[in-house]
């Protein structure tokens, strides 16, 4: 069985109190909430928060919440928390970003599928980069993967270099992927990394994934075309809008 977990706290530095703004009538995550309810792979669906605004506007709409500490450094340690209040025999968790009002369904079904057997320890999502802009913009993350579609390494520069050839034909040369960012998580596998300790590639480059590389977790990488459309900070709701073509 699957829950999908998806981690909403109050206290954003760059937007606070984004879960609870109104995006065309419907708050962002009760945006978030109903499209990630057409899944048809989940078995259970909730929010975790650490603020009683939030609890009662997703109770207010007829969704599911879960109080959750404060101090979680991040949205993995979260879905532990919610998880263990949850019970229940769920085999793996989805970490459903909470932060992407326009998230399509059937790209939840497409990380589950590759859970069906049990093996997957990690798995996250990640999309083909078309365009030389795209591959060096360090705000996307890019992934460096084994013949088993496991990451090897991710990255906000680009790896690999490719000796002799002009870096803005770089992408006509090998096939490089940026990462979406949705998790799942083996329940057994979310225990335990939530708690090591920071690593130095994490400190590095500021990617949380890194530390369960460096522990020897292995991360299933599966292959999707829908977009990331996350809202970080105001201004992102109108960017996002006209990129889905509401305005």
């Amino acid at each position: 069985m699957i829950a999908g977990i998806i981690p909403a706290r109050y206290a954003s530095s760059r937007f606070p109190g984004k879960s609870l703004i109104d995006i065309q009538g419907k708050s962002m995550i009760q945006r978030v909430y109903e499209e990630a309810a057409k899944s048809k792979s989940l078995n259970k669906l909730v929010v975790a928060t650490d603020d009683k605004r939030i609890l009662d506007h997703v109770q207010s709409f007829g969704g599911e919440a879960v109080m959750t500490a404060e101090n979680h450094p991040s949205g993995t340690d979260r879905c532990y928390d919610a998880l263990q209040q949850l019970g229940g025999d769920y085999q793996y968790v989805i970490n459903i970003q909470g932060d992407e009002p326009f998230i399509n369904p059937t790209q939840i079904d497409e990380l589950a599928a590759i859970l069906k057997d049990g093996s997957a320890e990690l798995a996250t999502q990640m999309i083909p980069v078309s365009n030389y802009e795209e591959l060096f913009d360090k705000g996307e993350v890019k992934i460096v993967l084994n013949n088993k579609m496991e990451a090897l390494y991710f990255s906000r520069m680009v790896i690999p270099f490719i000796k002799g050839v002009d870096e803005k034909e770089w992408h006509k040369h090998h096939t490089y992927y940026r990462h979406v960012g949705m998790y799942a998580y083996r329940r057994d596998v979310l225990e335990k990394i939530t708690r090591l300790s920071v690593s130095s590639l994490e400190k590095a480059e500021s990617l949380e994934q890194l530390r369960w590389l460096e522990n020897g977790f292995r991360i299933k990488c599966v292959i999707t075309h829908f977009e990331s459309h996350c809202i970080d900070t105001p201004e992102d709701v109108e960017k996002v809008l006209r990129r889905m073509g509401k305005l």
